[in-house]
């Protein structure tokens, strides 16, 4: 399985911007596909997790209720939407999925990662 993600950049505060994730190859057995974030010097944080089977989405607690996601089943994407953003929200963002169970937020459960891509965010 191979993630692409992208749509990082730098906006102002206050804005909004929407990543994507696309997963190729062995998408068959996914059950999971996640964000995670990593600010410099700091660990790497859980954002989202969808799930594919029956479409529930959960939220990081630094994002609920500024982040919704969604997700395209033809093309194997998901679309992390990211609005009122702060400059706390700088970081590198990470795809990853799983076809095992597992803590959603747990990013060790994760089998599969996207390369990153970086989101600034100025104040």
């Amino acid at each position: 399985v191979q993630l692409q993600a992208s749509g990082g950049g730098l906006v102002q505060a206050g804005d909004s911007l929407r990543l994507s994730c696309a997963a190729s190859g062995r998408t068959y057995n996914l059950r999971t596909m996640g964000w995670f974030r990593q600010a410099p010097g700091k660990e790497r944080e859980f954002v989202a997790a969808i799930t594919w089977g029956n479409s529930n989405i959960y939220y990081g607690d630094s994002v609920k209720g500024r982040f919704t996601a969604s997700r395209d089943n033809a093309k194997n994407t998901l679309y992390p939407q990211m609005n009122s953003l702060k400059p706390e929200d700088t970081a590198v963002y990470y795809c990853a999925a799983k076809s095992r169970a597992g803590v959603l937020a747990n990013q060790h459960s994760y089998d599969y990662w996207g390369q990153g891509t970086l989101v600034t965010v100025s104040s």
